[in-house]
């Protein structure tokens, strides 16, 4: 299984972050071909106190090194990045990863 994942640290507007990331991201995500799931982690407080260090986590699983390439060439993958920029640019930490058994 291959994964990007996006982390997000606390946006400054969290309505307006919350209202876009549901209403225009998930939606341009959910047409990135190839995409098995998506799957969304929200940061909360440690049982040990602080701040929440992380505010959302969003994994995109795909099934194998080839469907993520192609994925990610895709033209809705670009078009998802591009929103991505437009709105979390400053906020947002990606990575690929491959799943492996532990």
């Amino acid at each position: 299984m291959y994964k990007l994942i996006a982390t997000y640290r606390t946006p400054s507007d969290i309505e307006a972050f919350e209202r876009h990331y549901r209403a225009v991201h998930l939606p341009l995500t959910r047409r990135i071909p190839g995409l098995a799931r998506v799957v969304l982690n929200r940061g909360i407080i440690p049982p040990w106190g602080g701040e929440i260090e992380t505010y959302l986590i969003a994994e995109l699983h795909f099934p194998d090194e080839a469907t993520f390439r192609h994925a990610m060439a895709s033209p809705e993958n670009r078009a998802t990045g591009k929103d991505l920029r437009s709105f979390a640019g400053g906020i947002v930490s990606l990575a690929v990863v491959k799943e492996e058994p532990g």
